[in-house]
Order: C-alpha cells, then sequence, then structure tokens
C-alpha cells in the first residue's frame, strides 16, 4: 500500500510540474493574489475527479466514444490559441508593473470559469490523469485506492504551492518588463500547446 501511495504521488507531481495553460494561468493569478485559494481549490479538485476516473477504470471512454478525442483535441487548440493571441497583445502592451493596489483582474466566477476551461478542455490533462495514470495504476490491483489518493496528494501539494508561492517572485513583477516576459511565455506556451493538439 505505501508502495502504491509513494508511486502515485512520485508519478502525479513528475506530471503536474511541466509548465502549461494551466499551471501559467495559476502562476499569474498568484502573482496578482486574486482568488488564489479558489482557484487552486478548482484545479486540485478537478485533478481529483480525473484522477479518480481513471482509477476506478474509466479510460476506454475515448475507445469506446472515438468521436470525443478530435471534438476535445481541436477545441482545446482554439481555446489555448486565442488565450496565448491576448497574452502576446497583453506583452506588447504598455502596462506598468505589479502594484497590488491596482484596480482588480477579473471576478471569481469569470476567473473560474477561465481556469476551469483550462482544465477540461486540455486534452493533455485527460491524457495524463484519465488514461496514463488510470492504465498504471493497474500495476497495483490491491493499492489502486492507495495509487490514486497519492496521485490527488500530489495535485493539492503542487497547485497550492504554485499559488501561494508565487508572491515570492512579486518583486520581479514590480517592473513592466517582468509581465511582459511573463505574458510573452505564457503565449509561446499556449500557442505550442495548441499547435502541438493539432499536428
Amino acid at each position: 500500500m505505501t508502495n502504491a501511495l509513494i508511486s502515485g504521488f512520485l508519478l502525479g507531481l513528475s506530471l503536474i510540474v511541466a509548465i502549461g495553460a494551466q499551471n501559467a494561468f495559476v502562476l499569474r493569478q498568484g502573482l496578482r493574489r486574486e482568488h488564489v485559494f479558489w482557484i487552486c481549490l478548482a484545479c486540485a479538485l478537478s485533478d481529483a475527479v480525473l484522477i479518480s476516473i481513471g482509477v476506478a477504470g474509466f479510460g476506454a471512454v475515448g475507445v469506446a466514444i472515438p468521436w470525443i478525442e478530435p471534438v476535445m483535441r481541436y477545441g482545446g487548440a482554439l481555446f489555448l490559441a486565442l488565450y496565448g493571441l491576448r497574452s502576446f497583445r497583453a506583452a506588447l502592451a504598455d502596462h506598468g508593473g505589479l502594484d497590488p493596489a491596482a484596480g482588480a483582474g477579473l471576478g471569481l466566477a469569470r476567473t473560474l470559469a477561465t481556469c476551469l476551461a483550462f482544465t477540461w478542455l486540455n486534452p493533455h490533462v485527460y491524457l495524463d490523469t484519465v488514461v496514463l495514470l488510470g492504465s498504471i495504476s493497474t500495476q497495483y490491483p490491491d493499492g489502486k485506492a492507495a495509487f490514486g489518493i497519492g496521485a490527488v496528494s500530489s495535485s493539492f501539494l503542487f497547485f497550492f504551492s504554485l499559488g501561494y508561492g508565487a508572491r515570492l517572485l512579486r518583486p520581479l513583477f514590480a517592473r513592466p518588463g517582468g509581465w511582459r516576459v511573463l505574458d510573452g511565455l505564457i503565449g509561446m506556451t499556449m500557442c505550442g500547446l495548441a499547435l502541438k493538439l493539432v499536428m
């Protein structure tokens, strides 16, 4: 059981650490200190649901419903490309550095909707959580639940560390150049992921 728990934790952490659309969004919210708790919770709970589905053995849904994969792939690519272009536009805009007292961004509902879109419209999330973690969990027939708990724990640890740890980078983003670099990197990440999805 312990072996399954540790394996689930380490594998889950290794899959989630790579920079992606969702992580970039959490980092940005953490830097702005806007709705950090709710964003981290939404990401971690979404992962928990998807990992549970995978571990429970529903990874064959894509085989049973073959049209779902291309719909998710092209829809996710379109969403990522549009957000990437928006980030490029923000990188070119003439805006100041990070001012904690400055105007707020989107409200909680719109911010959560954007966060959930990054999570649920991204086919890579399904491949990592439902398919990959689900298939590897079969190696632990007596410890699938422990494997799933380990993977879910890694998601909670990562997202809350990223969201609340982002404040350590605030001095870097007090200058306009820091935000331009971040927006540019986010734009490249989003557009790169979109291109990868359609190729």
